[in-house]
């Protein structure tokens, strides 16, 4: 059984056992065959059954939870939902919410989204109203609690997406309390891309006889990629940036912090390069806004922080840069894992200082790539200040290379480029009033195939 992106053609939704409505449902949305992790789960998880499952981010785990919730859950009262996601990022919760909605709908269940970033007026407005699935961030879900807002003790269906994500965020005491507050007799379904012993912690405490399983590629293929590793100076870093944008398309940035961030996204724009920023201090119109011009191709580059390496799933995108050295080998993984996905291609870029030599040689020994260390592009060959050409402008192609003639503050013209699916991304971060530890942002899933709509 391939884990490919035209699904699996050797079974139906009809046949994992999904009920005829539901499976209209998805057939209205063009989904009509479903992906491996989806084939592999959703018939143990319709029979109530725990499961364990791992899969690569982008292999349609939403549906895989989320048709089966949305046929076994019942209504809830006030206050008390039936259904319980929880999600590491507020653009994955928002994501998923998004996606089960037409299916909730199909079955008289609603759903609502509660995170961090956003004020709490219209997440209490839907809780007082009656929530059934509840997708929501582990920190502003406890606030919601110790208000007196949500009670869990109803809660039939549990679901922990990205769990491994949750643990690299430091999400698992808060987890661990949400859970312990839920009906001891639920349905617990954990959704991770690696299986550790933090994944494992959460297994044992709250599972019960788990039925495992394993789809696709453990980590991102390295080899699908090609990685370069550019020798340089600090003030040779946002020049060199602008031009690899130039070269090579629709390109991610990632940044150790959130001021270094924003000053890198200032930067480009003097030469040129329009770009959107990601990270925990941006409000959550402000990340959604960047994501969609980026995916809308009216930017060229995202800017984020590291912990939005895990949450960004795009399609398309041509080429990462590590601006910024990656804390170890696993965010170097997660941070590449952007590019080269569902078969494609793509470029990965890392900045090295003469400092960082030795961790970075360290580094590739860790991650099992093997490439000598550039010299940076002379600078005569930068054009600085020059306006970037987006995708598809010129002769078509965003690989080309090409350049605009003007110079200065000759800003790009508006992209005709193809759209590319988005996925969420984000931070761990939320703001808002009261006080809080809500999460963040991310997102889902892959498209391909008979799946006709872009995201899963």
């Amino acid at each position: 059984m391939s884990n490919s992106s035209a699904g699996n053609g050797s079974t139906s939704f009809a046949k994992l056992g999904v009920p005829g409505d539901v499976v209209a449902a998805l057939d209205r949305a063009g989904i009509t065959s479903p992906f491996e992790i989806q084939a592999a789960t959703i018939p143990d998880a319709i029979a109530g059954r725990d499961v364990l499952g791992r899969a690569p981010t982008g292999s349609g785990k939403t549906l895989a939870f989320g048709i089966p919730m949305v046929v076994r859950l019942k209504n809830a009262r006030p206050h008390h939902p039936t259904g319980l996601i929880l999600s590491p990022t507020r653009e994955l919760a928002e994501q998923i919410r998004r996606e089960l909605e037409p299916l909730a709908a199909e079955r008289g269940r609603t759903i609502a989204a509660v995170y961090g970033g956003v004020g709490f007026g219209a997440q209490l407005k839907a809780l007082r109203s009656g929530v059934d699935m509840l997708v929501a961030c582990p920190g502003r879900l406890l606030d919601l609690i110790d208000q007196g807002e949500v009670k869990l003790d109803q809660v039939s269906i549990a679901v922990i997406d990205e769990a491994d994500r949750m643990a690299d965020m430091g999400f698992l005491p808060v987890v661990k309390q949400i859970l312990d507050k839920t009906n001891n007799d639920r349905q617990t379904v954990l959704f991770s891309a690696t299986l550790g012993k933090e994944v494992k912690v959460l297994t044992d405490r709250y599972q019960h006889k788990p039925v495992t399983h394993e789809v696709g590629e453990r980590e991102p293929d390295m080899t699908r990629m090609t990685h370069r590793f550019v020798r340089l100076d600090k003030t040779e870093k946002v020049a060199l940036t602008a031009h690899e944008i130039r070269s090579h398309g629709q390109t991610i940035v990632f940044c150790r912090t959130r001021h270094g961030s924003d000053r890198v996204a200032k930067q480009l724009k003097r030469y040129g390069v329009k770009s959107g920023v990601i990270h925990g201090r941006r409000t959550q119109s402000q990340r959604d806004n960047a994501l969609k011009a980026f995916v809308d191709g009216k930017t060229q580059a995202l800017v984020a922080t590291d912990v939005a390496a895990r949450g960004i799933h795009v399609d398309g995108v041509d080429c990462v840069v590590h601006f910024d050295p990656p804390e170890d080998d696993k965010a170097y993984t997660h941070r590449s894992g952007r590019t080269a996905r569902a078969g494609a291609s793509g470029v990965v870029i890392s900045f090295v200082m003469p400092e960082q030599l030795k961790d970075t040689k360290k580094l590739q020994r860790q991650i099992g790539v093997k490439c000598e260390f550039e010299d940076p592009t002379p600078p005569g060959e930068l054009d600085h200040g020059k306006p970037i050409i987006t995708p598809n402008q010129g002769n078509g192609s965003n690989k080309s290379g090409s350049r605009g003639k003007g110079r200065g503050k000759g800003g790009p013209k508006k992209s005709t480029g193809r759209k590319r699916s988005s996925q969420g991304g984000g931070d761990s971060r939320g703001g808002g009033k009261p006080k809080n530890r809500s999460g963040g942002g991310g997102g889902q899933r892959r498209s391909g195939g008979n799946q006709k709509r872009r995201t899963r």
